[in-house]
């Protein structure tokens, strides 16, 4: 029942923001560069979120590079395709290069998911999963132009969350690299063939799923239309048939907001919420339109069921939240944050 993931506007909860969190299907917040002023704000924000609404999953897009919501007090996390962009200026063969790009990984997954998680936040939506073709949106976002480098890096990158205690969100499947639209602004197609996109971008995330890497998964607002004609957010063909029944993935799916323009193809926002259910999302993010999760919460049928509810609550952390100063009586966080500052 409580599969919605909302927004607030600002440093601080109002009373309106207090109303919302609190209603029955609201089950998670997602938090943006607005909502974030220092560390000492945000563990006092995702306090208050608490207050309101005790299970509430907290999520943020802490990927790095240009998407890092959370920055002065935080370590600044390289974007994932400068990774072997680096690594390559000082080993002398692609070999060592993956190996030390590996040992990077690691160590900014294990940075970015305890100093997340150190405020109050309980996940980041991390690895970008996408194979890097020709999307401007995704570029540096992702690791790497070949699926089996994507593999190796994404496994090390979530071994570091892991080991902070962090699951990870693959995301966007089954892979938003090869269309130049940005779904943000437009309904990208991705007009390859089934066995094309099977073959290449999706690998890495039947890779991961078989291997017990992912907590969850966000599908990208993508028609592949060889596929089905509709997106993967909303096509049960992509999420039961595939992603469940053929891949065998067990953990939460995540839709990606049903504010952007691609997610309008489904209708307004009570017709994209009730048809990202009924394909097999397990939590909707609705951003950015406080007008619009009104209308859903007011009219849509958000009912899931205890499996869904139990895949969410498995994202909640259950690290402490802690201050600044005590990153660095963490050897491994010392450790991890001065190499990140020699690379990079």
């Amino acid at each position: 029942m409580s599969c919605l993931m909302v927004d607030v506007a600002g440093l601080e909860l109002t009373s309106q923001d207090k109303e919302i969190l609190a209603h029955p299907s609201v089950g998670g917040i997602i938090l943006f560069s607005r909502n974030y002023q220092n560390p000492e704000q945000l563990r006092q924000l995702t306090a208050d979120i608490r207050s309101v609404n005790r299970n509430i999953l907290i999520a943020v897009d802490q990927e790095g590079g240009r998407v890092q919501r959370f920055r002065q007090g935080f370590t600044k996390l390289p974007a994932m395709g400068k990774i072997l962009e680096r690594t390559r200026l000082v080993r002398n063969t692609d070999a060592k290069s993956i190996d030390l790009g590996k040992e990077l990984a690691t160590q900014i997954g294990f940075l970015m998911a305890t100093e997340v998680q150190g405020a109050g936040v309980d996940i980041s939506f991390a690895p970008v999963l996408d194979v890097d073709d020709i999307s401007d949106v995704i570029g540096d976002r992702g690791f790497d132009a070949e699926p089996q480098v994507v593999t190796q890096l994404a496994k090390a990158f979530i071994a570091g969350m892991n080991l902070a205690g962090m699951k990870a969100t693959g995301k966007h499947f089954p892979g938003h690299g090869s269309v130049k639209e940005d779904s943000h602004i437009a309904m990208p197609e991705d007009k390859r063939s089934q066995q094309a996109i099977f073959n290449h971008d999706m690998t890495v995330f039947s890779e991961l799923i078989a291997n017990g890497n992912l907590g969850a998964v966000m599908p990208a607002h993508v028609i592949y239309p060889d596929v089905d004609h509709r997106p993967v957010g909303f096509s049960p063909v992509w999420l039961k048939d595939i992603l469940r029944s053929q891949l065998g993935f067990a953990g939460v799916i995540f839709s990606d907001d049903l504010s952007m323009k691609a997610a309008s193809v489904a209708g307004g926002y009570i017709e994209r919420c009730e048809a990202a259910l009924e394909a097999g999302c397990d939590m909707l993010l609705l951003c950015n339109d406080r007008s619009g999760v009104e209308q859903v919460l007011d009219g849509a049928n958000l009912a899931t069921d205890t499996m869904s509810e139990l895949r969410v609550k498995s994202m909640l952390s259950s690290s402490p939240v802690v201050n600044a100063d005590t990153f660095q009586k963490n050897k491994t966080w010392v450790k991890a944050s001065e190499l990140i500052k020699k690379h990079f």
